[in-house]
């Protein structure tokens, strides 16, 4: 599936503007702060329903006005489809989202089979491998979704199961229910949380050994690998009942649980030591754009799907040799986007096949368009 276009309308600081990319390497180029990485927000925006910047969806409106439309026209190789994001502001620091597929309006966002497969390169998505543990096992949820779209009820099965839980424990902590109903849940906690994180660890099987090569790859100068650490360590759900019951009195004491796969952590780890906390920023950049391409490959290997991937100042921090590797990486197969402020830095930009879009604050200009 391929982007064809993104049109915005009062999108962050973009009036109207439309861009055209192309079938492969797309390179975006401007001055700092002329709107390069509000275009592809805009596009993931356009074609997943939320922002990969920001929680608070009333930045995405232009300053000024109360609504904004994101319009992605894809192809899916039988036919051309149109995804649209409406929002619109209320008082009170509320909005209203409208999504819509050709026109029929949706009450969730897309999941992965209806929409392009995305990943985001960003300085600010350091985040990712710095960051609280929330924030990766969210990301890795995200990817077994990519990887098998039927499995991503298993997240949402674990997450409905383990509030009630929660709320239950709530109860009996105010004396409203009692403990022994909470049995019941404890079996289907279990059953849901074993789903989950066989999942998990079946997607970093995938990444282990493609990760480590990209690192090496990319210039990490140490060996580079992802371990995924589950809380508990049954096998069974008989197992996991027993390691809920013997953290039975602790979770009365918080009023919710804490144990389970929503305590997972998602490791990135150099000779042992963990990268979020011994890394230097450079590494933790590279780590970052390999972990993007080891999905990516994963991605190609289980779904002959590739994402659009979508990357922000990634070539500012890689020499020459590694831009391009990077650069016939991107080039090989697949379709990519990739911002930066001089077109220097991204090996082969002059290139008949490369669609170049020029930024200016407000406007999107076509300097090429793709054989």
């Amino acid at each position: 599936m391929r982007v064809l276009s993104v049109q915005m309308r009062d999108f962050r600081t973009y009036a109207r503007a439309e861009a055209q990319l192309g079938p492969s390497l797309t390179v975006v180029h401007g001055p700092n702060g002329a709107g390069k990485s509000n275009l592809l927000e805009a596009i993931y925006f356009g074609c997943t329903a939320r922002s990969p910047r920001t929680r608070n969806e009333r930045e995405l409106v232009r300053f000024g006005v109360s609504a904004m439309r994101v319009v992605v026209r894809v192809d899916d190789e039988r036919q051309r489809h149109e995804l649209s994001v409406g929002l619109q502001t209320r008082g009170e620091g509320r909005a209203e989202k409208v999504i819509a597929v050709d026109g029929a309006p949706l009450e969730r966002p897309l999941e992965s089979e209806q929409r392009p497969l995305l990943s985001v390169f960003a300085p600010d998505r350091l985040e990712l491998v710095k960051g609280a543990p929330a924030l990766r096992r969210a990301h890795l949820d995200q990817f077994v979704s990519g990887l098998w779209p039927v499995r991503g009820a298993a997240r949402r099965e674990y997450a409905r199961v383990l509030a009630q839980r929660n709320a239950l424990l709530g109860r009996v902590r105010t004396g409203s229910a009692s403990s022994a109903t909470i049995s019941a849940w404890d079996r289907e906690l279990a059953r849901s949380a074993l789903a989950l994180s066989a999942d998990r660890a079946a997607a970093v099987e995938l990444l282990g050994g493609s990760f480590a090569r990209q690192a090496r790859q990319l210039g990490c100068q140490a060996e580079l690998a992802v371990e995924y650490r589950p809380r508990s360590r049954a096998r069974e759900e008989d197992e996991f009942v027993a390691e809920l019951q013997a953290r039975l009195r602790a979770d009365l004491e918080r009023g919710y649980t804490g144990h389970g796969p929503h305590r997972d952590e998602l490791a990135i780890v150099r000779e042992g030591r963990e990268l979020r906390v011994f890394g230097s920023q450079g590494e933790q950049r590279l780590a970052l754009l390999a972990l993007l391409l080891a999905e990516r490959a994963a991605l190609e290997q289980e779904r002959r799907r590739l994402p659009l991937m979508l990357l922000d100042d990634v070539m500012s921090e890689l020499d020459s040799e590694r831009r391009e590797l990077l650069a016939a990486e991107l080039s090989r197969d697949g379709q990519s986007v990739i911002a930066t402020t001089d077109l220097a830095h991204v090996p082969g930009a002059g290139e008949a096949h490369v669609t170049r879009l020029r930024v200016s604050p407000g406007t999107v200009l076509g300097e090429a368009v793709a054989a």
